[in-house]
């Protein structure tokens, strides 16, 4: 007898979301976790396997990390001699960082001028008690780094003294400057910088201050933050009109997880009622070409050219179309808005890579395009 014929099941990952919420109360919460993260792997993997173009070889990558793309390693692998591609190592420049940082780049240090505890400017000379000495144009610098937390704080003791006949508490003043807020406007500014500048979650910048001796719950963060947003959404949106203007835009996704609109789809679809968009993305868009460059930041159910064309709408009617670099997929297309799409030649270069050890030959860099990388790179 013949194998019997697997019957093939379609589940729609919605479907799989409602009911691994079901088993919430029956399962502990380890138990819970790991279904619910395999059940994620699961979804992730089918998407990208029914994905157009998607080969095994590209989603080993997304599994388990890309290696080394460098010509040489791409050719090896294809069966082809690595020596065809000559390395040209003596002709690169030395990578920055390195060596002692000098005192100029310190610019956020405060400054001051230490004077000479004998000598000033004019006096003789102690050494050959003939000339006389004179200040020079650059001092001998020296700089001392010390520790210290991202937030600090002062307790301000106010003295009070109590009548011990009418029992009237006097209480000293604050000195001026102090306010009644318990947290400042850098306070604040600080908090946003690490969590949205530097990538820190709430909870470890809880845990640094709290090891440093100045606690900062990470939902007083979250407070902070939050109610500074309002008063940064002017400046925000005089960035988004400054970045329409640009010459140059660059977008692209990817992926973001929000648990208010996880809640939706789950809520959505167990009301039978499921959302035509799952997906959550955070779009990156750069501006480049002006004084400064523009980053901007998107979150939500929005694709990156969608956003793009939001902010493309600012747009002034007699400026040139813009040039757009992003990789090829259409979800970065602005709808109707006109770009010089310039895709990116990496994405392409990649292209050629997965099918390397199918087509060696048709795949090997010619000799100007290894001159122009540098050796291969």
């Amino acid at each position: 007898m013949g194998k019997k014929q697997r019957q093939r099941l379609e589940v729609n990952p919605a479907e799989l979301a409602v009911i691994v919420e079901r088993t919430r109360g029956a399962l502990s919460q380890d138990d819970y976790v790991k279904l619910k993260a395999a059940m994620d792997t699961l979804a992730f993997v089918t998407a990208e396997l029914q994905a157009k173009g998607t080969s095994l070889e590209r989603l080993r990558r997304l599994l388990f990390g890309a290696p080394t793309e460098k010509t040489d390693a791409v050719l090896r692998k294809a069966g082809q001699p690595a020596g065809r591609v000559q390395h040209q190592e003596e002709k690169k420049a030395p990578a920055p960082g390195h060596g002692r940082t000098a005192a100029a780049a310190y610019t956020g240090a405060s400054r001051e001028k230490v004077a000479h505890a004998s000598l000033h400017g004019g006096e003789v000379c102690q050494g050959c008690l003939k000339g006389k000495v004179y200040p020079l144009q650059e001092p001998s610098k020296r700089v001392r780094v010390k520790g210290m937390a991202p937030l600090v704080a002062t307790v301000w003791e106010c003295e009070r003294l109590r009548c011990n006949l009418c029992g009237e508490v006097y209480t000293a003043q604050a000195p001026e400057g102090v306010g009644e807020e318990k947290y400042d406007e850098t306070a604040v500014a600080m908090t946003g910088l690490l969590k949205y500048g530097c990538g820190l979650p709430f909870h470890r910048i809880e845990k640094l201050q709290a090891g440093l001796g100045i606690p900062l719950p990470a939902a007083t963060q979250w407070e902070l933050v939050e109610a500074a947003a309002s008063k940064l959404q002017p400046a925000f949106d005089a960035l988004v009109n400054q970045a329409a203007q640009a010459p140059v835009l660059h977008n692209d996704d990817t992926v973001m997880k929000v648990l208010a609109l996880t809640r939706e789809q789950v809520q959505a679809a167990a009301a039978g009622a499921p959302l035509k968009r799952t997906g959550v993305h955070t779009s990156g868009l750069l501006a480049v070409g002006q004084e400064h460059p523009i980053a901007l930041f998107f979150t939500g159910r929005q694709h990156a050219g969608e956003n793009l064309a939001d902010v493309l709408q600012q747009r002034a009617a007699e400026l040139s179309t813009p040039i757009q670099m992003s990789d090829a997929q259409t979800a970065n297309v602005p709808g109707e808005f006109a770009t010089l799409w310039a895709n990116c030649l990496t994405h392409a270069r990649r292209g050629f890579v997965d099918v390397a050890a199918d087509f060696p030959e048709e795949c090997v860099p010619s000799a100007s395009v290894r001159e122009r990388a540098g050796g291969g790179q």
